[in-house]
């Protein structure tokens, strides 16, 4: 976006503003200086409204009284009146003279008491909502609004930065001041209040940097957060907002302003099928560059807001101690805040930045304001390659876990990182589109590796394990896959970092191989021993291996609720003891048996079943289209696969379901038992239920990415992988299966998982003989029946 293009949307905004005012003093000096008469509300027509406006599609006709109670059509007159003892008042957007094309208009008329009051204001509100314009209003003595703004913080708020339009100048000034003096005086328990409601917002809305739609007002980082450090400034305890915080709220208003052109209403939710309109519309080149600018912007805030609140809590908590612990060389305490000890100068220490970090860190307090400042504007720039005490101070500031997030950000928002690290200003506030992901690319990494420090004890290297979880997503600054180019800038990175060529080496395995593990875990057979053999050889090594078994958790953990259960984590686990063994050289784990609960639900001989909350089992006799038939069993009584394995243990097959209901509560448990025994049986023909389903089914309302069937050769000893992508939905699973069936195979075993919306399930088939599928035009077969059953 243009610099001169946000000036012109800044500019439209006060414009109409303008044009707002122009008209309500209109429509003010006429209801104070007109009687009622046959010429119509206020003497203005029920078309007339503000210059310019146009009304959404969304917006009613009329907001106001039911139009047949009008005044005048009630034949009440009014009296000859001037307009001294009244006045018009705007709060709100108005107010601020930020007025986006579809916001509504918050007045306040004031009044001395006056008995026509009434009579006034009818004149005033009914042409506006006979214009169409939303409106939110009120009639109070000043008096009255005082009293309201004790009880009522929206009231409070609007009146702080309340602007007369028209009338009594005395009137507004003397609400104002009163106001102002109470929130002030009352400002311990006040901004507390402030506080709860920020707070409230926050956990309803989300935080607006890490949403795929955000809401742009109440979101944690949104514009309400601003306007609450301003109220915060009124009240003379904090500074107001600074000039990177300004800018960042036009920009959201702006934005928000793109937005309700580009839906024609008053919308404050960017939802993704208007991001890339409103990008057009900034002059950005797509959603994702949007996305990027809403999230510097919101993490900006969001930063001068917690130091907001930091102040608050530091000035109306009482005297400050004066003493200075010593926390490190050159780095003490004062205050609850981390400083640089008296006569410490960051001109001639370049690792004095990260050595207060990792104080601040490990004391878990926040680094000063002004220390901040100081380290970004005098550090030097770091030798290359690091010294060792700066890699040091980087782990020792990583491995202080959650408390290291805060003052990463800290040194993150005044631009420390990036000139420590280049690379990281690719990633730097890059959205991921993507449900799964909960953050956008360079808070994943500082929160992955504030995860892995919780395993640190459990490899043999907790350096590399710190930083190659910091950098293993480096890659999607860069096109083409992220793990490839990732392990390129890993090295670069690494070298910089002063790592020996051999850590070096370790560290680019590990961010190239980041995914094995969980990934293989979730999507081959772990009985098969060409899985495990190229596990084994990509590895390795074991310290490789232990350093992605904890990378795989912190990743996983630190992506969403989505990407990591416990499911996941007892197949990698899995898989990391199978790896182990052969890169020790002992034996193979022995074929895999049933456990005890499950041997004894196979004693039932035909088959059965148990649900058990979200988890459901099968075990029953081995035969072909046993999983994709209790898929459908499930699907049919709106349960949604989240995960599943099936696998064979001699002649008896064990398939395991993770499953939540489509909607509302779980059917009921005894209810999908008897279905499930009944289609073991061969009982229950649940084909027919679930075409009835399907039918009844609404395709997505948002475009998808079509979907992917892929046959990979060479992966198993034991039969063909089929590898399926497709957007996740009722009956997947069933449809799948059953084109495997139509193409005469069996599934020998799967592992099936649901990320967000995508379900990304691997099978391995077999033919009727139990061989993998080595015909040409069969795999084609495969391939076209598979979509076929996607479509």
């Amino acid at each position: 976006m243009m610099r001169g293009e946000a000036r012109s949307y800044a500019a439209a905004r006060k414009e109409r503003a303008a044009d707002i005012d122009r008209w309500l003093t209109d429509l003010f000096r006429t209801a104070t200086a007109q009687p009622y008469g046959r010429e119509g509300r206020g003497g203005l027509g029920a078309k007339s409204g503000p210059p310019g406006y146009d009304r959404g599609p969304d917006r009613g006709p009329d907001r106001g009284p039911d139009r047949a109670t009008a005044p005048e059509e009630r034949g009440i007159g009014g009296p000859q009146g001037a307009g001294g003892g009244v006045a018009l008042v705007a709060v709100g957007s108005l107010g601020r003279a930020e007025l986006a094309p579809g916001s509504d208009l918050d007045l306040v008329l004031l009044h001395n008491g006056r008995d026509d009051v009434a009579r006034i204001a009818d004149r005033i509100w009914y042409p506006i909502w006979d214009s169409g314009v939303g409106l939110d209003h009120s009639v109070r003595t000043v008096d009255e609004a005082a009293k309201v703004a004790r009880e009522d913080l929206k009231a409070v708020l609007g009146l702080i930065q309340a602007r007369h339009v028209a009338g009594d100048p005395e009137l507004t000034r003397a609400v104002r001041e009163i106001v102002l003096a109470e929130w002030r005086a009352e400002a311990r328990r006040r901004l507390a209040e402030l506080r709860e409601a920020a707070d409230k917002r926050a956990e309803s809305s989300g935080e607006l940097a890490f949403l795929l739609e955000p809401d742009l007002m109440d979101s944690r980082g949104g514009l309400r957060d601003v306007q609450a450090m301003q109220a915060v400034a009124a009240a003379w305890v904090a500074s107001a907002p600074g000039p990177r915080v300004r800018e960042a709220y036009e920009l959201l208003l702006d934005i928000r302003h793109c937005l309700h052109l580009v839906t024609a209403r008053g919308t404050d939710r960017l939802v993704l099928q208007e991001q890339d309109a409103v990008a057009g519309t900034l002059g950005l080149l797509d959603a994702e560059a949007l996305m990027r600018r809403v999230a510097e912007a919101g993490r900006t805030i969001s930063h001068s807001f917690d130091a907001t609140w930091r102040t608050v809590d530091r000035l109306l908590s009482g005297p400050v101690p004066r003493g200075r612990r010593p926390l490190a060389d050159g780095v003490v305490e004062q205050g609850g805040e981390v400083v640089l000890a008296r006569g410490i100068t960051p001109r001639n220490d370049p690792v004095l930045v990260l050595r207060a970090a990792a104080a601040a860190a490990e004391a878990g307090l926040p680094l000063a304001p002004a220390t901040v400042t100081t380290l970004a504007a005098q550090s030097p720039p770091m030798p290359v390659p690091w010294p060792d005490e700066a890699r040091d101070s980087l782990v020792a500031l990583l491995g202080a876990g959650r408390a290291a997030v805060p003052v990463w950000e800290e040194l993150d928002q005044a631009g420390v990182i990036v000139r420590l690290i280049p690379d990281w200003e690719r990633v730097r506030h890059r959205p991921q589109r993507n449900p799964v992901h909960r953050f956008t690319v360079d808070r994943h990494l500082i929160e992955t590796a504030a995860g892995a420090a919780s395993f640190t004890r459990e490899v043999s290297r907790p350096d590399l394990l710190l930083i190659s979880a910091l950098l293993h997503d480096i890659g999607k600054g860069w096109p083409g896959d992220h793990s490839t180019t990732g392990e390129i800038v890993a090295r670069d990175i690494g070298a910089r970092m002063g790592l020996p060529p051999a850590d070096v080496d370790v560290l680019a395995t590990v961010v190239r191989h980041h995914l094995l593990l969980p990934e293989t875990a979730t999507r081959r057979d772990l009985d098969d021993p060409v899985t495990i053999n190229r596990v084994a050889e990509a590895v390795g090594s074991r310290e490789v291996l232990e350093l992605l078994a904890a990378l795989a958790v912190a990743d996983g953990a630190a992506t969403g609720p989505t990407a990591w259960n416990s499911w996941k984590a007892g197949l990698v686990t899995d898989l990391v003891r199978r790896v182990r063994s052969v890169l020790s050289g002992t034996p193979p784990p022995p074929a895999p048996t049933l456990s005890p609960e499950q041997a004894a639900l196979a004693r039932h001989g035909g088959g059965a079943v148990r649900v058990a909350g979200t988890s459901v089992t099968v075990v029953a006799p081995d035969r072909p289209g046993l999983l994709w038939r209790a898929a459908g069993v499930l699907a049919a009584h709106r349960l949604v696969v989240r995960a599943a394995s099936a696998a064979s243990a001699g002649s008896t097959a064990v398939i395991e379901f993770s499953v939540v209901p489509e909607y509302g509560s779980p059917p009921d448990p005894a209810t999908i038992e008897a279905d499930l025994r009944l289609v073991l049986a061969g009982r229950l023909d649940i084909e027919q239920r679930l075409a009835r389903r399907t039918r009844s089914l609404r395709p997505p309302r948002v475009p998808v990415a079509p979907p992917r069937v892929n046959l990979l050769d060479d992966a198993s000893s034991i039969g063909t992988v089929v590898e399926v992508r497709a957007h996740d939905r009722p009956g997947l699973l069933w449809r799948i299966g059953r084109a495997f069936g139509d193409c005469g195979l069996d599934v020998r075993a799967a592992r099936v998982e649901t990320l967000g919306a995508e379900a990304v399930d691997v099978f391995y088939v077999v033919d009727r003989a139990g061989r993998p599928i080595d015909d040409d035009a069969q795999r084609v077969q495969v391939r076209e029946y598979v979509l076929a059953a996607l479509r």
